[in-house]
């Protein structure tokens, strides 16, 4: 059976990118958006973001992870280093990140490399966490195979035993990835899907900047 989606159709309108209103620096341009999408309240966690890699078979893969700081130099994302991400990131540290605000129409697609954070950095973000996201920072061997629910709920409960009264230590598999960007593409969404799309790529000289057709 096909299902036809042919009728969702949205008019874009609320919003113009113009090279002349927008600075030189692409992190300027995302710490602007960011802060208004905070503003306005639209989105119940505006750190969440897509993180595309090119998996161990070949294949590209998307989810959503956490950003949890960003600079200058990167955006930053804690992870199990033996999850399938991780695996993937090792073998091709080549990603890309993507943001997507509907109430805005607006959309940021950021390309980059993937590195390790430091040790410190890794610790003082997980003494930073909920003592429950400790606990499952060592309960989830990410993207293994278990048997059930129960046995992770289990192992959850076992470490609560284990480390009642105790100050959590981060596990030596658990830490943080920068993305040092190299391109960065800001989309507005227009009228009659003339979308506004502003390309930055990094240069020796510093970052250029490009319009793309929509």
């Amino acid at each position: 059976m096909k299902n036809k989606l042919h009728d969702y159709r949205k008019l874009y309108q609320k919003h113009e990118l113009l090279e002349e209103e927008i600075p030189q620096d692409p992190f300027d341009l995302f710490h602007t958006w960011l802060k208004a999408v905070e503003e306005s309240r639209e989105v119940e966690e505006i750190n969440t973001m897509n993180l595309s890699t090119i998996g161990l078979d070949g294949f590209p893969k998307t989810r959503v992870v956490l950003l949890k700081e960003y600079d200058t130099e990167g955006f930053v994302f804690y992870t199990n280093y033996e999850s399938e991400k991780a695996q993937a990131i090792a073998k091709d540290p080549r990603v890309c990140l993507s943001f997507f605000w509907p109430d805005s129409e607006r959309q940021v697609l950021i390309k980059g490399m993937a590195q390790k954070t430091s040790e410190e950095e890794s610790v003082d973000y997980f003494r930073s966490r909920p003592r429950g996201s400790q606990l499952g920072a060592w309960a989830s061997a990410q993207s293994s195979i278990i048997p059930s629910r129960e046995y992770l709920e289990e192992k959850m409960r076992s470490l609560e035993k284990e480390f009642e009264g105790k100050e959590i230590p981060k596990p030596v598999y658990w830490g943080g990835y920068k993305v040092i960007p190299s391109q960065f593409e800001f989309w507005q969404g227009r009228p009659s899907r003339l979308h506004d799309r502003i390309y930055y790529c990094k240069e020796d000289s510093g970052w250029k900047m490009d319009r793309l057709a929509p």
